[in-house]
């Protein structure tokens, strides 16, 4: 391999190599890529507000209470009373820290008027002040806030820039991992302009007013010897500390789960092939007001807390205790989960934050709660803190946060009129794996409510509209009508049917006395055919007795009839009783009785015959 050159491999293990210092602020390190270089000095830059002194005191607080590293934070605008006043709303204690020789904090006061009267001004009784802080606590970490107050009584550029490199070369010589805070220019990240030059990392704060909305931000400018995160990322600050979010340095890494989770509702879980919503898929649930969207999103939550699981409720149009009131009408009581800690509720006007804060909000909770499922509801009132496209950004990084935790999570969009079914008013449709489309319609003089799936991903689902109705216990989805018209709702529905019904009556009615019928003429028909049975039956023995006379008449007239032959000694050839020399030829068995009677008869009648005499040749 040719010199200066590497592979991509040992990059990626010389970058392993560079030492870091994890900050402790949540959201930096990952944006760093495992903190704060260690041992050098970081440049924290930004305008009046952004905060600068919150974000360095965090730094050494978390650095002495979760690393164990303690801190020397050096002041040069406001007192150790006053600073402890400041952040103990972020729940810093920094007297007990002082006290266990965890921190020490520093006040030093420099006054431009008195250094132009002595003359010369130099840092070596700063080195020395600086130096016998952190041999006192064993510091490893050292902030100086704020760097334009220390120099401000160096007017010579050329002598600003020599003591500004000599403060820097000292905090590296004594391997402190520090934090140096400064005012921002007007054309430069600096007032004078030089200490990002010198500096091995430099972070720019900044806040701003977009639409009369505030929001902080945060952005790597340079990081020697590491790779970074280059986007800006918005920042919160409240009673926990400063928590920054980096979800646009997230790509689509999110794990496909098969299993289903229910919808609360027994028809819509038929309608979703019969299992429910994929678990950590997106759910939207879209159109005008007053079509059931929010009901559909409580019933999901009740769902997910008789299973057991946490589930969190973003509402931006209500207050929890209003929601929790107007489920309780449909019979969906949200109560009992309030009080066990399952159902989180969290309710927030949109103008409160800036579209980027209520981001950052919402993933720390979510990082904090540890939800199954998220519902938010509505997403478009978002959109009234920020133009399309920044909320579009902000609910696709939102999205993609859900997905990669593997959060079931559902969106309520409201529809104005006019808007197109195929896209909702935040233009996220396309990345929501199940669209529901609620609506009503009108019909016969009132409103019903409709529901349909646009789609859902990697599943098969109905493609029927039907009428779903929230009555006094339960959301349920009614069985779909398709008349001629349409599909029928309402009281046009309840009409048809009550008319099958009529009609199914009527038609049972007949087929019922068709039955009948058909049973009275079988029986007359087996009536009928059981007498001539019996008829035919009495004709036959009638036949037979009359058969059987006649063969014995024909008998007895036949044996007659051969004795008055034999005593004639006559024999017609147009008698039954055949010839003597017929007779003679058959067998004596086989004779008749008056076969046999006629040939003894006639042999007993016959003459002798005269015997021949031989004579002699």
């Amino acid at each position: 391999m040719k010199s200066g050159l590497r592979s991509r491999k040992e990059k990626v293990v010389l970058g392993k190599l560079l030492p870091k210092a994890r900050s402790g602020i949540q959201g930096l390190d990952e944006i760093t890529q495992g903190g704060l270089p260690k041992g050098r000095p970081t440049l924290i830059c930004g305008g009046p507000g952004c905060g600068k002194t919150l974000f360095a005191m965090e730094f050494l607080v978390r650095g002495a209470v979760v690393y164990g590293e303690s801190g020397v934070f050096m002041s040069f605008e406001e007192n150790a009373a006053g600073l402890e006043d400041n952040v103990a709303a972020l729940n810093f204690d920094l007297a007990t820290l002082k006290k266990q020789k965890q921190l020490v904090v520093d006040y030093v006061y420099v006054d431009r008027n008195e250094i132009e009267e002595t003359g010369g001004y130099d840092l070596e009784g700063f080195f020395v002040r600086l130096k016998h802080s952190i041999e006192t606590v064993g510091a490893k970490r050292v902030v100086l806030d704020t760097l334009e107050t220390l120099l401000g009584g160096l007017t010579n550029t050329t002598i600003l820039r020599s003591e500004l490199r000599r403060l820097f070369r000292w905090l590296k010589g004594m391997g402190m991992t520090s934090m140096i805070t400064a005012e921002r220019g007007d054309a430069a990240l600096t007032r004078d302009g030089l200490e990002e030059y010198v500096s091995d990392c430099v972070i720019l704060l900044d806040r701003r007013v977009v639409e009369q909305n505030s929001t902080r931000t945060l952005r790597v400018v340079k990081y020697r010897g590491s790779s970074h995160g280059t986007n800006e990322y918005p920042f919160l600050i409240d009673r926990d500390g400063i928590s920054v979010l980096p979800i646009t340095s997230l790509g689509i890494e999110s794990a496909a789960s098969n299993q289903r989770v229910s919808t609360g509702i027994d028809r819509l879980d038929e309608m979703l092939g019969g299992k429910g919503y994929f678990r950590g898929s997106t759910i939207l649930l879209s159109d005008s007001a007053g079509t059931g969207k929010t009901s559909l999103a409580a019933s999901l939550a009740r769902a997910a807390c008789r299973r057991g699981e946490k589930c969190l409720y973003l509402a931006y149009e209500e207050s929890v205790s209003q929601l929790s009131r107007n489920m309780r009408s449909i019979g969906i009581d949200l109560e009992p989960y309030l009080e066990s800690g399952l159902l989180s509720g969290v309710s927030a006007r949109p103008f409160l934050h800036g579209l980027e804060m209520h981001l950052v909000q919402v993933y720390k909770i979510v990082m904090e709660f540890e939800p199954t499922v998220v519902v938010v509801d509505p997403v478009t009132n978002l959109s009234a803190t920020g133009s399309f496209l920044e909320t579009r950004s902000m609910m696709t990084r939102l999205i993609d946060f859900l997905k990669n935790k593997s959060i079931t999570s559902c969106f309520t969009s409201l529809t104005g009129g006019g808007s197109s079914v195929e896209e909702s008013e935040v233009g996220i449709s396309s990345l929501i794996d199940t669209w529901l489309w609620t609506r009503t319609v009108e019909m016969a003089g009132e409103r019903n409510r409709m529901l349909e799936i646009i789609k859902s991903r990697g599943m098969a689902h109905s493609r029927q509209a039907g009428e779903f109705l929230m009555t006094d216990n339960w959301v349920k989805r009614e069985g779909t009508y398709v008349g001629r018209s349409g599909v029928l709702t309402g009281s046009a529905r309840f009409t048809q049917e009550m008319k099958e019904k009529f009609d199914a009556n009527v038609r049972q009615k007949e087929l019922r006395r068709t039955d009948e019928v058909i049973a009275r003429k079988r029986q007359a028909l087996e009536a009928q055919m059981l007498a001539l049975q019996a008829d035919f039956e009495a004709s036959v023995k009638d036949m037979e007795a009359m058969a059987d006379q006649e063969r014995e008449r024909q008998r007895v007239s036949g044996v007659d009839q051969a004795e008055m032959a034999r005593s004639r000694w006559a024999f017609k050839p147009n008698q039954s009783t055949p010839p003597k020399e017929v007779i003679l030829k058959r067998k004596i068995g086989d004779l008749s009785d008056a076969e046999r009677l006629f040939v003894g008869l006639d042999l007993l009648r016959a003459p002798p015959k005269p015997e021949r005499k031989e004579t002699a040749t």
